[in-house]
């Protein structure tokens, strides 16, 4: 009697992300952090990232307040980002920009280090060598790039910041443009409001104060409402 056959069980192609050209005027989110306090501090031979919980010894030392210095917030933020199915799908670019003036580029394949440690870890290296390689090969995966961050936006794009002392509160739904780019600019510090001079709007998307992580989520769950995103 024959051997039953056996079917070979399929394997399912990693899904890769499609690949952005900031020169393009198809439609897409870009999102700014804000403000990010990203500072690395030298501890004994080492560097590391200040932060409020692990460097509170130091802050007499640096005459600062050591409250303020949450890379957390941008930690958060970035897991949010880059996990969505938006920035799966091709539709979203990430710049970080810190307290200390320094502006980052986050490639749209970049996975973030799931822990925090890990996530400070990368930061330092990056703000030392100003650029992070994918192991696989040249592709940058993070680099520090020249300001203003308005040289590297698309040309006429809406600008928009988060804000809950903003005076319009409107549903993210409302903000989505049909077929064009569109910049949201999140404060991704731990206390106050951004302040640039580039955007045209202020809206709050709630009646409740969000996190910085949150608004993250609810602004690609709205895009992805309207665009189609699944």
């Amino acid at each position: 009697m024959a051997a039953p056959k056996v079917e070979r069980a399929t394997v399912e192609k990693p899904h890769i992300i499609k690949h952005i050209s900031k020169s393009t005027t198809e439609k897409r989110l870009i999102v700014i952090l804000e403000n990010a306090s990203l500072e690395t501090v030298k501890v004994g031979k080492q560097f590391e990232l200040l932060n409020c919980d692990r460097h509170r010894h130091l802050s007499k030392k640096f005459k600062k307040d050591i409250s303020q210095y949450r890379p957390d917030i941008t930690h958060q933020c970035l897991l949010m980002l880059m996990d969505s199915p938006l920035n799966r799908a091709g539709m979203l670019q990430v710049y970080v920009h810190t307290e200390r003036n320094v502006l980052i580029e986050i490639n749209p394949q970049t996975r973030i280090p799931r822990t925090f440690e890990r996530f400070c870890g990368l930061i330092v290296q990056l703000l030392h060598k100003l650029s992070i390689h994918a192991s696989d090969g040249p592709q940058k995966l993070l680099k520090v790039i020249r300001n203003p961050i308005t040289d590297h936006l698309p040309v006429g794009a809406k600008k928009v910041v988060m804000s809950f002392s903003a005076d319009d509160c409107v549903n993210v739904r409302d903000l989505v443009p049909t077929d064009e780019p569109v910049v949201f600019v999140i404060g991704a510090m731990a206390h106050g409001k951004v302040d640039i001079d580039y955007s045209e709007k202020n809206y709050s998307i709630s009646n409740y104060p969000l996190s910085a992580a949150l608004t993250c989520a609810k602004v690609c769950s709205g895009f992805e409402e309207v665009w189609g995103v699944i």
